[in-house]
């Protein structure tokens, strides 16, 4: 995201179950213009997130397929029918989302070691065990054995390279001798910040937007990793543009709402090294297990980042969904990216898109 303050638009989106559920089923003027996809996308990641509201442990998660149907897991006949009801296809899976949260308790029970990571996997009702390549020795076969007494219930993969946070020094935002990227733009009280990593707010308290270190951004005020990863800085001045976006390198994005993705959506990273990137969301809910420390209930993607990308915005069309947590791999290879949610950092801070 471009450093001169840009905007991500208006409040989030609030209100139950319900509530969420009515917008998603509604429907378009009869002579409206066929969607984009990335609007049928948010759609499709707001009934998704609304029948998770709904159904709680009568499912184990959904995802989009690959004709572009959102399915839905269910445990049992009458979650089947609010499904269908809510205009998405259901499928009776054997184990539900209470079950597979016991599974993952037991991983952070005993498979709790750096360069591990596990997330719930809707389109094989299993949990999905990530095992990078500096697991080795004792702490390997501590995971192995955890991972044996889960049965099928787990589904192991080692994954190359490390999960590592991804800051760096170089261009964007900086702080110290680090360098990191601008997520989002948010209004707290009438006055203006913006939303990073929380592993990158960690590494000082003043924040410029130029290498020298010579034009001062803001100050730090609220980090918060390991645990969750996000922070927020408090800009020195109100920004002269407030109708900022996120710089898609080149041209712009104007985000104007935040959300909750889908599995199975595509989705797209803006960072200061690496620029824009796409690939596809591949679990929600997900746990890693960095050097420094564990953090939960992030999304994971395929899509590919570097150091220095971090805190950079992940958004669909005009939504913004996440912040660059780390990951795997590099923008050659490729390789696994996780994300912290936007709306968790939002609801934590009191803040509101603008």
């Amino acid at each position: 995201m471009r450093t001169p303050h840009p905007r991500i638009g208006r409040a989030a989106l609030v209100g139950s179950a319900a509530a969420l559920l009515t917008a998603a089923l509604s429907a378009p003027a009869a002579h409206a213009a066929p969607p984009s996809p990335a609007p049928v996308q948010d759609r499709q990641a707001r009934l998704a997130d609304a029948l998770a509201h709904t159904l709680g442990d009568r499912s184990a998660g959904s995802y989009v397929d690959a004709s572009g149907r959102l399915v839905v897991t269910v445990s049992d006949a009458a979650s089947a029918g609010t499904v269908r009801a809510a205009g998405a296809q259901p499928r009776t899976v054997a184990r539900s989302g209470a079950d597979l949260d016991r599974v993952m308790a037991a991983l952070k029970r005993d498979a709790t070691v750096p360069g591990t990571a596990w997330a719930a996997d809707p389109r094989t009702d299993q949990v999905v065990l990530s095992v990078d390549g500096t697991v080795s020795g004792a702490r390997l076969a501590k995971v192995t054995k955890a991972a044996a007494r889960l049965g099928a219930a787990v589904r192991t993969e080692r994954v190359s390279g490390a999960f590592r946070v991804l800051t760096a020094g170089g261009d964007a935002i900086y702080t110290g001798g680090y360098r990191c990227s601008l997520g989002f733009n948010v209004k707290k009280g009438g006055a203006y910040y913006f939303l990073t990593a929380g592993h990158c707010t960690n590494l000082g308290s003043t924040w410029y937007s130029n290498s020298g270190q010579t034009s001062v951004l803001g100050t730090t005020a609220g980090s918060n990793f390991p645990g969750h990863d996000y922070g927020i800085v408090k800009y020195s001045s109100t920004p002269s543009d407030t109708t900022g976006v996120v710089d898609t390198y080149p041209g712009t994005r104007d985000i104007t709402s935040s959300g909750t993705p889908a599995v199975g959506q595509t989705v797209y990273r803006s960072g200061s090294t690496t620029h824009v990137h796409s690939g596809t969301v591949t679990a929600l809910n997900q746990t890693v297990n960095y050097a420094e420390g564990t953090v939960k209930g992030l999304i994971r993607t395929t899509v590919c980042a570097e150091p220095g990308d971090s805190g950079g915005s992940l958004y669909s069309g005009s939504t913004a969904l996440g912040l660059t947590s780390g990951g795997s791999g590099d923008c050659s290879s490729g390789g696994t990216t996780f994300f912290q949610p936007v709306t968790a950092a939002l609801s934590a801070f009191g803040a509101s898109i603008y």
